[in-house]
């Protein structure tokens, strides 16, 4: 079974159940108790997109009383990023919660689709998701500076963290495997806002529950950008794994954090300076954003 089929084959309504839904929540604050993730006297920035997760996560974290505000990136992905936005300004809206919206044609001259095609022309063939995930993570990291954030809260949920550890391990990238976590990061920098994760225990499954017993306006569907590469063949790996065996990720999240303390003494190559370009912490010269958008705006 594949990766979307999983997602979408819980029915659309779903009959509120009262049990499940003080166990989500039991579980997501549990999460963020036992490894000092957040604060009320902080100031503490969401990074939103409209999907599932975040949506979810803004909604419980408006719930248990944390004063938050949300930011959220526009890469102009056709009727997909239209309708994401549109729910996560009319939800932000209700729930009384400021969103600041990054838009990549305002910051890099055209939409996700574009910028693909003329990285395309100019000889540089990424994936779609690889140019998406290094430009919205630079946006989201400078905005969240700008706002004095103290706390940059991510929607990543456990499938996510366990398809991101097995990527590293098959690529032999032990010691990047020591900056995952509930807080990522081998130690705190303060280059960088610290990026925490409520939902690193919760499954996708219970998510797509959740949002659709709460009747959330989230999106509840695969990115149309998101084909190819290691990551999405992973999840289909898994997916299909995971139908005979419920609890394989669960076990391999705990012996993760089990043995995380050790990997994280792995001394690391990495020595964090200035790119010559943006400013901003790089350990290149020219940070991973910057050569990009060089390319783009090359003669």
């Amino acid at each position: 079974m594949s990766f979307q089929s999983c997602i979408l084959k819980l029915p659309e309504k779903v009959e509120y159940d009262e049990a499940f839904v003080t166990s989500f929540e039991a579980r997501v604050e549990k999460t963020i108790k036992d490894y000092g993730l957040l604060d009320k006297n902080e100031k503490l920035v969401v990074a939103v997109s409209g999907g599932k997760d975040s949506t979810a996560l803004l909604y419980l974290l408006h719930k248990m009383g944390y004063p938050v505000e949300a930011v959220t990136v526009d890469a102009k992905i056709g009727c997909y990023s239209a309708e994401n936005l549109e729910a996560i300004k009319g939800f932000c809206k209700k729930l009384d919660v400021e969103l600041h919206t990054i838009s990549f044609r305002d910051e890099f001259g055209g939409s996700l689709c574009y910028l693909q095609d003329v990285l395309k022309e100019k000889g540089v063939d990424l994936k779609s998701c690889t140019t998406c995930g290094v430009l919205r993570r630079h946006l989201i990291s400078v905005k969240a500076k700008a706002l004095g954030a103290e706390r940059l809260i991510m929607g990543h949920n456990m499938d996510d963290e366990v398809q991101a550890l097995m990527m590293n391990l098959m690529k032999g990238h032990v010691e990047k495997c020591g900056s995952m976590g509930p807080i990522t990061g081998k130690k705190h920098n303060k280059l960088f806002v610290p990026r925490v994760k409520p939902f690193y225990f919760t499954a996708e499954k219970d998510i797509v529950k959740y949002v659709k017993m709460l009747d959330l306006p989230a999106k509840i569907a695969v990115c149309p950008c998101a084909s190819g590469g290691m990551r999405y063949v992973l999840r289909d790996a898994l997916a299909e794994y995971g139908e005979g065996n419920e609890n394989f990720k669960e076990n391999i999240m705990e012996w993760y954090v089990e043995v995380l303390p050790k990997i994280r003494e792995i001394p690391s190559e990495k020595e964090y300076g200035f790119c010559a370009s943006c400013d901003e912490p790089s350990a290149q010269t020219t940070c991973r954003t910057c050569q990009i958008v060089s390319v783009l705006h090359a003669e």
